[in-house]
């Protein structure tokens, strides 16, 4: 595939999976054999990507993602992106805030065999906590 072709396959991803709730998308666009490098930990194939969708779907149900930025070389998308959505769910045991948080992140996808066979995730977790009233941001008290 050729690094448009990639670009636009992370713009439907991000557009129907992540925005319309379509998760017949990853299992178009993720090989079966994906493996996601994510800070909470492996995500495997595509069942273990939804998985993770569904954590932060449960809690912030409206989600929108919105890519800012993509960069292409070869088999590797680099893509900039914003979330933003209203805490309205249990995440990762905190109980629903009711804030609306925004983070950002960048995620480095490998596409193999016109999938995305590996991807790398980082994103302001400490962010979103510290937003959803989970963490004191920085200078208020603890």
């Amino acid at each position: 595939m050729s690094t448009e072709e990639n670009k636009a396959t992370d713009r439907r991803l991000t557009e129907e999976g992540w925005n319309q709730g379509n998760t017949a998308v990853f299992d178009e666009f993720l090989a079966a054999d994906f493996l996601g490098h994510d800070p909470s930990g492996p995500l495997y194939g595509p069942e273990g990507f939804k998985q993770f969708y569904a954590t932060y779907r449960t809690a912030f149900p409206d989600t929108h993602l919105s890519i800012e930025d993509q960069i292409a070389e070869g088999d590797l998308l680099a893509s900039r992106w914003t979330a933003m959505g209203t805490h309205q769910g249990s995440l990762m045991g905190i109980a629903p805030s009711g804030k609306r948080v925004a983070a950002t992140g960048i995620t480095i996808m490998r596409f193999a065999g016109g999938k995305i066979r590996e991807a790398w995730f980082n994103y302001d977790t400490l962010g979103m906590l510290q937003q959803i009233g989970a963490l004191p941001a920085p200078g208020q008290a603890s």
